[in-house]
């Protein structure tokens, strides 16, 4: 990174060029640049909702990579996602144009703020930023949001609000979040994942560590025995206030805690307790134990900001999940299709958990497994998460920045699973789900890549009356 390049504010029409820019960080930081005063344009290799938001907001955007598109610019942006050899960033180095990663971007965009607070873990990173954020909002504090989803109520993952706080989503891959500078830290849960960049459990809390040890406060899940090694270890080394929560009571020598945790039709219930006194009483609108931790975390987060702990736990109970987290596509004539973002094998199995609790209900996982390593290297896991479907139905590996590797498919994988199928393309598998779905079933489609669109597709299928469409006579048929 030009350090020299944003030592400084952004002057009103600095002129920027964003590559990737229709990714869900990508979008978001451009459109922060722009409300900032930038002269923002930018690029991506085809056309998406994203993409279609960043132009209705005046920001020029370039389908293809063309070098042309650059070339005015003060500085381009870019993601990791993308590859160095696009003719647009040599074109750019050729020039002496500055070039920035998104991540770089932020880190330096973010030290005009007063408060910053930065969510990572392995796990729920997306839905604790957006909870995080609508409870500031809500206590009438504005604050910026950059998450890592379409927020609740917004076209992208960004609330633009004011500059006296700023809640985001502090990613771990390629060890992004070490160009941040939050002042407290949230660590949700830590588990081996990005195998393509991180060799051990060990090296991925070393980068943990490394993240939050600027942060004036850390906030860990208690309960994450890596989680609470890594906040310890980074406590240690620079002196931060820890504090800790936990859904295990008051046993947990967490200093936030739940009491009384229960759950209705998935949805948890319980009082949020601390050092001894209860809080609140949270009814959670979302389904899953893994978001009574999230919420737990964006609880305990607001209230050290300083948020009227009523008042975080009445902005919960309104809490609308972020795009693509258990988001429902269609609930009709008793057949409930879901789209998630799960894609590590904990993800999985906490969210078909969470789905046949409603009701016990027969639930189709319909799986896009993302990128070869990630598949290779977790592969044991993916199986046995996997196979707690009742059905589980595989689509090609989602290669995004990697190449095949050899002897690793989804269709070996499909081989482990009792119940299995695979197919090798999107309509094969909305043809098998038309034929199959029940009512009374629950399909979600997992995963980090496109498979979101087969339930789109399968909703279109189901709503259009074309074969196959659930009849009212294939019932009872509940845990089948």
């Amino acid at each position: 990174m030009n350090k020299n390049f944003l030592s400084f504010p952004l002057k009103e029409n600095t002129r920027l060029h964003f590559v990737g820019i229709g990714g869900v960080s990508m979008s978001s930081l451009a459109l922060l640049a722009k409300k900032s005063g930038c002269r923002v344009s930018g690029s991506d290799r085809g056309e998406n909702d994203l993409v279609r938001f960043c132009r209705s907001e005046g920001i020029e955007v370039q389908l293809g990579h063309e070098p042309k598109a650059c070339l005015d610019a003060d500085a381009v942006i870019y993601t990791a996602a993308v590859s160095q050899k696009l003719p647009e960033l040599a074109a750019a180095k050729r020039a002496g144009i500055p070039l920035i990663g998104r991540a770089e971007f932020l880190g330096a965009l973010m030290t005009e703020y007063k408060t910053r607070i930065g969510i990572c873990g392995t796990h729920g990173k997306t839905t604790t930023t957006a909870m995080t954020g609508k409870i500031l909002e809500d206590a009438g504090i504005d604050p910026t949001v950059a998450g890592g989803a379409v927020l609740p109520g917004c076209r992208s993952a960004l609330r633009a609000g004011k500059k006296d706080a700023l809640v985001y989503e502090a990613c771990e891959y390629k060890r992004s979040f070490l160009s941040f500078s939050p002042t407290i830290s949230v660590i949700t849960n830590i588990e081996l994942d990005h195998t393509d960049c991180y060799s051990s459990i060990e090296e991925i809390k070393e980068a943990f560590t490394q993240a939050v040890l600027c942060a004036n406060t850390v906030i860990v899940n208690r309960d994450d025995k890596n989680a609470l090694e890594t906040a310890e270890n980074a406590q240690r080394r620079s002196g931060s206030r820890l504090i800790s929560f936990s859904l295990s009571g008051c046993g947990s020598g967490a200093e936030f805690y739940a009491e009384e945790l229960t759950f209705r039709n998935g949805k948890a219930r319980f009082y949020a307790c601390r050092n001894g006194n209860r809080l609140s009483y949270i009814e959670l609108p979302v389904i899953g134990r893994f978001n009574a931790y999230n919420a737990m975390a964006a609880f305990c987060t607001a209230v050290t900001a300083g948020v009227d702990a009523d008042g975080a736990a009445k902005s919960l109970a309104s809490f609308s999940p972020a795009a693509r987290r258990f988001e429902t596509v269609l609930d009709r004539d008793g057949i409930l299709i879901a789209d998630d973002y799960a894609h590590h094998p904990s993800e999985i199995s906490s969210t078909i958990g969470a789905a046949k609790a409603l009701h016990g209900r027969r639930v189709i996982c319909v799986f896009q497994p993302h990128t070869y390593s990630r598949t290779r290297d977790l592969f044991n896991d993916f199986a046995a998460a996997l196979s707690t479907a009742d059905i589980c139905v595989l689509a090609d590996i989602y290669a995004a920045r990697e190449e095949p590797i050899p002897g690793v498919s989804s269709a070996k994988l499909a081989e482990s699973i009792e119940s299995s199928v695979f197919f090798d393309s999107f309509e094969k598998i909305v043809d098998y789900l038309s034929d199959t779905v029940q009512k009374n079933d629950i399909v979600i489609t997992m995963g980090a890549g496109d498979i979101y669109k087969v339930a789109h597709m399968l909703k279109e299928r189901l709503t259009s009356g074309e074969k196959g469409k659930a009849q009212d006579s294939r019932d009872n048929t509940e845990g089948q």
